[in-house]
């Protein structure tokens, strides 16, 4: 999602892109389509490939990076792009090496500042990182962006970033938002249903759920939101953005989504889904833009403590000022324009 934001930003100013995705089960090659992009899609291997001791994901490219560059090679057709951009946990250097003679310039989109890199431009959007963390990964001459102000966030957040700070001038718990991501594959989403119904919250707070059309518990969390009061389920939305600026609390997963909600200002109790999205959500507990529920055996107890202490005198305000500090939402445009003035 993160490079189909970017992919769009890039689409404004005049560049054609074009997306290599392989058809993993869930991918998004639809949805990439669906928005006007030519996709290259790779086939599912059969096997995975020969196991790669030294890289920690490998099995999630489910063949060897060498094979996956060949195939990535082929779908150029010859070709020599201005930029390639990979956003992949499984490539690393010896990958880009061998995709550097089909680009002018190469960019590489992490998080995990953990493996080796030949690229041009770097983009770590956590708000824990350091350029530093890179400094032996990449070559001297790498620009590394790192941090939140580089978030690559659709359009509609920065332009509904004024609305939403605004709304939160008198903090109040009238909607809550609950939004795992968009698979939720251990249904994390029930379990926070389940914790809500033993929390006091006002009566007056409605809830609204958020499931991606991919997850595959959307029957029962529908069933279990109709036995609670004021509960809606919506699936697939396409107007995220309105409905966190709309909202006065979440819960929801890690991720590209916690940058989405820093930038409205929107208060939430966070919950790492995977490994990846760890660091950031550390970093945002220590921030005080969010409150990491940090013991997935303990959650209704942690959700309940959470939601109480946010319940405070000044509680969601401290958070919501803590929020809009992270992130603006212009990150995608700030990597645009490092994309367009390169030599």
């Amino acid at each position: 999602m993160r490079s189909l934001t970017l992919a769009s930003a890039l689409r404004e100013q005049g560049v054609q892109c074009r997306f290599i995705c392989r058809e993993h089960d869930g991918n998004l090659i639809g949805e990439i389509r669906r928005q006007g992009f030519i996709v290259h899609a790779l086939p599912l291997a059969v096997t995975a490939g020969e196991h790669d001791e030294t890289s920690p994901h490998a099995t999630w490219l489910s063949t060897d990076w060498a094979t996956d560059a060949e195939q990535t090679l082929t779908a150029l057709s010859g070709a020599i792009v201005d930029w390639l951009i990979v956003d992949h946990y499984a490539l690393d250097a010896r990958w880009e090496k061998q995709l550097r003679a089909a680009c002018r310039h190469l960019m590489v989109i992490d998080d995990l500042a953990d493996r080796c890199h030949d690229c041009d431009v770097l983009l770590d959007q956590n708000l824990n990182r350091r350029a530093a963390d890179y400094a032996a990964l990449v070559s001297r001459d790498c620009t590394v962006l790192v941090g939140p102000k580089y978030a690559l966030l659709r359009p509609e957040f920065a332009a509904l970033r004024d609305y939403s700070l605004a709304r939160r001038e008198n903090p109040r718990l009238e909607h809550l938002l609950v939004s795992m991501g968009g698979v939720d594959k251990r249904n994390v989403t029930g379990r926070v249903l389940d914790a809500l119904n033993d929390c006091a919250l006002p009566a007056a707070c409605r809830i609204t759920v958020v499931m991606g059309a991919q997850a595959p518990w959307i029957a029962e969390i529908r069933a279990q939101a109709a036995g609670m009061r004021s509960t809606e389920v919506l699936v697939g939305v396409r107007n995220m953005a309105q409905l966190m600026a709309d909202s006065d609390l979440a819960i929801g997963a890690a991720g590209t989504s916690a940058w989405e909600r820093c930038c409205l200002g929107l208060p939430t109790l966070i919950i790492v889904l995977a490994v990846n999205q760890s660091a950031g959500a550390q970093a945002l507990n220590k921030s005080g833009a969010a409150l990491l529920l940090e013991d997935r055996e303990q959650l209704a107890i942690e959700l309940q403590v959470g939601i109480r202490t946010l319940m405070q005198p000044k509680g969601l305000q401290r958070m919501q000022e803590a929020c809009r500090l992270v992130t603006d939402g212009m990150g995608a445009m700030r990597a645009v324009e490092i994309i367009a003035h390169a030599n």
